[in-house]
């Protein structure tokens, strides 16, 4: 166990708030404690940053300087690949081969902003008057809250403050309560590529704390935030009433279409990695599977199969398709899902339940689940689970999928299984969902944009759109007619 200090505008100090730690959810064992941050703290990294980003050595810097320290920060994660996914695993719970993973993806992202920021263009839009000439050009924000979930905390956290710092803003960030681990490694890891003091803070603590005084602070010109839709749409309301840009990356409850034509090993591997790895824990997570009919019941066979070869256990151990949940609060709210659908009418054909091995019993593992005999409109359906558990509904008729599919509160992702590309493009074109993964689920590339439709959130990230989302836009006319004006005469 380690005591741990938070950063503080480019100093390691303790907060002033409470005392907090992180837990392994293996077996409930105590990896860090802290003090949590408290409003003093907030009130003097925003005021540092505030400065810091103003200051000519930072905001004077060419593209391609800023873009080294990104380039050294992916360097040193690089290096560090084995021991950051340890830490991570330790953090969250999540298997060695998925935090390896987000690792890369961390080290990829400042790899990416740092190419971005050296390339990005102003416009020189099309002329319509002879006399002007017209120029756009793009400026940082200015202070930046950042707000991170548990789930997926480097790769959350670097998609955010990355392009943030490439854009020439300074950032304070505010991980998830539950996982303080990564984003304070991430300050040791900018400190030491030399980010100049103040640019970056990192303040664990409670979201009601923490982040409600980060999202109200006048200084703060944008808050990017990812997380459930409740907290979402109450930041919402606090940028609304300042009038500033917000970037919401929400909740979900994902589609999955099987056509008829489908290659079902493919499909049913598919699947099975788009609802069960994380331990569905992802706001991605392929929830609903919705099977036609001529397929439904060879594909069920074949995702129970595969689901009951799944290895459950300690995510620090090689081969372990899913580690624990979060936490046992989180776990029993995955097993109050899971009775509800029962009591909504649907029958669990495997797991449902904690894994019986008492070498897993103090931590906060549950067996990856699957349901039917529900419809669409059950609150097991529409509500997200952020769990292992999967619901599968049979559909005959394409247009009554389409509309079921889009039956949601959410639309960030989707997912179809199909031979004919045609057919499947023309229906990701009517699925209202950010993302549509044909053929494979949960892939990433960091220079494709990533939000949601509905109330999956605001804006985007990723992609040339990530980094022009922490800046604002500025026309600049120039004359080029010397003659004075002669509205005066």
């Amino acid at each position: 166990m380690e005591t741990l200090k938070i950063f503080l505008a480019g100093r390691w100090c303790e907060g002033r708030g409470e005392e907090m730690s992180s837990v392994f959810p293996a077996d409930g064992s105590v990896n860090a404690r802290l003090r949590a941050a408290n409003v003093e703290d907030v009130n003097e990294a925003v005021a540092a940053a505030e400065k810091a980003w103003r200051d000519p050595s930072w905001r004077g810097l060419v593209p391609h300087q800023r873009a080294a320290i990104l380039h050294r920060v992916s360097d040193l994660i690089t290096e560090q690949v084995e021991e950051l996914a340890q830490l991570q695993t330790r953090d969250n719970g999540k298997p060695l081969a998925e935090t390896r993973g987000l690792v890369m993806s961390a080290a990829a992202t400042a790899r990416y902003f740092a190419a971005a920021c050296e390339v990005l263009e102003g416009e020189l839009p099309t002329q319509r008057n002879r006399d002007a000439m017209t120029l756009s050009q793009y400026q940082p924000l200015g202070v930046i809250a950042a707000i991170t979930p548990w789930n997926s905390p480097i790769a959350s956290e670097m998609q955010k403050v990355a392009p943030a710092l490439a854009a020439g803003n300074a950032v304070v960030l505010k991980p998830a309560e539950a996982t303080p681990l990564m984003a304070l490694k991430l300050a040791e890891l900018f400190e030491q590529a030399g980010l100049p003091a103040g640019l970056l803070s990192v303040l664990p603590g409670k979201g009601s704390v923490i982040g409600e005084a980060l999202a109200r602070h006048p200084l703060v010109k944008k808050i990017s935030f990812t997380g459930g839709t409740s907290t979402g749409r109450h930041l919402a309301h606090i940028a609304a009433e300042k009038l500033i840009p917000t970037s919401l990356e929400l909740g979900g409850k994902s589609p999955t279409i099987v056509l008829e034509d489908a290659d079902l090993e493919q499909a049913a591997r598919g699947i099975c990695y788009g609802i069960f790895s994380s331990a569905g824990q992802a706001c991605i997570a392929g929830s609903r599977l919705f099977v036609h009919r001529s397929l439904y019941q060879p594909l069920l066979t074949r995702l129970c199969e595969l689901t009951a070869g799944l290895r459950i256990g300690n995510p620090l151990q090689a081969g372990v398709h899913l580690g624990p949940l979060i936490s046992h609060k989180h776990r029993q709210s995955v097993a109050d899902y899971v009775a509800l659908a029962q009591q909504e009418g649907g029958r669990v054909l495997i797991g449902g339940e904690a894994p019986a091995d008492p070498q897993l019993a103090q931590g906060s593992y549950y067996l990856p689940t699957i349901i039917e005999g529900l419809s669409n409109s059950a609150r097991t359906c529409q509500e997200e689970i952020f769990g292992p558990v999967l619901v599968v509904l049979p559909f005959d008729d394409e247009q009554q999928l389409i509309e079921q599919a889009n039956d949601s509160i959410y639309g960030l992702a989707a997912g179809i299984w199909s031979r004919d590309f045609a057919r499947s493009m023309a229906l990701a074109e009517q699925l209202e969902t950010g993302t549509v993964w044909i053929n494979t689920y949960k892939t990433f590339s960091i220079s494709t944009p990533f939000g949601g439709f509905k109330q999956s959130g605001l804006g985007r990230e990723k992609g040339l759109h990530g980094i022009q989302a922490y800046m604002q836009q500025k026309s600049l006319y120039l004359s080029l007619n010397n003659q004075p004006n002669c509205w005066s005469n």
